[in-house]
């Protein structure tokens, strides 16, 4: 391929942020003592705490099943609300927001970046180059995001696709397609860069895209497919795409030569006069 890089698209989970493997259970405990609490701060009628876990967790559990049965992924805050409101809780918006980004904390507390990230991604946006992210969640966009502004990564990221706002959901090709449309620039100059051979890799290749393999817990001792770049940190990224784009334009430059020797010189005249 020697296609110009006009835009990256990353995953989000074990990509632009690190959280290894994850002890769901005590994770989803954490989640839970805090998201009650502030319930009962704010006088709704959550119950007893353990009738509260259990609920919750079934629930989560039930729904998460269910999307990998069909392939999509569920809005875990519109989960949250639609058993709050049957339970009678009388919350606003804001409110909802809060309890949304109380279940995700604890695992946000989980999550690293490269230390020299905004420096990494200041680079990729000064050589031009849009920038998104396509992940595969159940996370509200607004937690996400919070979680983005925290690590001071959200403002290089205008284009933010998250599985549950779409009924597919990778390695599904329309959520790669959604994608590009978004970002406004066709696949074969788009970038992808993701940890799941599987669900971002292979997928992203099928789409026409160019693909990174970031090294992670969830690819060790796999087989990386022909010609994808497999990197240890985000920050090797603008030397990378600086020389695929300058091999990309000599590799225009020279074909454009070759047309022109081999155009008929009566041609080029013709062109001309046209």
């Amino acid at each position: 391929m020697s296609t110009i890089i006009k835009a990256v698209l990353f995953d989000f989970g074990e990509t632009l942020l690190t959280f290894g493997k994850v002890k769901v259970m005590q994770v989803f405990s954490q989640s839970a003592r805090q998201t009650y609490a502030y319930l009962i701060k704010e006088g709704q009628p959550a119950g007893h705490f353990w009738w509260y876990f259990i609920r919750n967790i079934a629930a989560i559990r039930v729904r998460n099943l269910w999307g990998n049965i069909t392939r999509r992924d569920f809005d875990a805050l519109s989960l949250l609300k639609s058993f709050g409101i049957s339970r009678g809780y009388t919350l606003n918006e804001e409110q909802w927001r809060d309890v949304g980004w109380l279940w995700y904390e604890p695992l946000n507390r989980l999550a690293k970046a490269e230390i020299d990230i905004r420096d990494t991604l200041s680079k990729l946006r000064q050589m031009g180059l849009k920038l998104g992210i396509l992940s595969n969640t159940f996370i509200s966009a607004g937690s996400l995001d919070r979680q983005l502004e925290q690590f001071g990564m959200l403002e290089f990221f205008p284009c933010r696709l998250y599985s549950y706002q779409f009924g597919f959901r990778k390695p599904d090709g329309r959520i790669f397609d959604a994608a590009v449309k978004r970002i406004g620039v066709p696949a074969e100059n788009i970038l992808f860069v993701g940890d799941r051979i599987d669900k971002d890799i292979k997928p992203a290749l099928r789409q026409g895209m160019r693909t990174i393999m970031k090294t992670a817990y969830t690819n060790r001792g796999k087989t990386v497919p022909d010609g994808v770049i497999k990197i240890e940190r985000i920050a090797e990224l603008p030397s990378i795409i600086t020389k695929i784009n300058s091999t990309a334009e000599h590799a225009e430059s020279a074909e454009k030569k070759i047309k022109d020797i081999f155009t008929p010189k009566r041609a080029r005249i013709d062109a001309k006069i046209i």
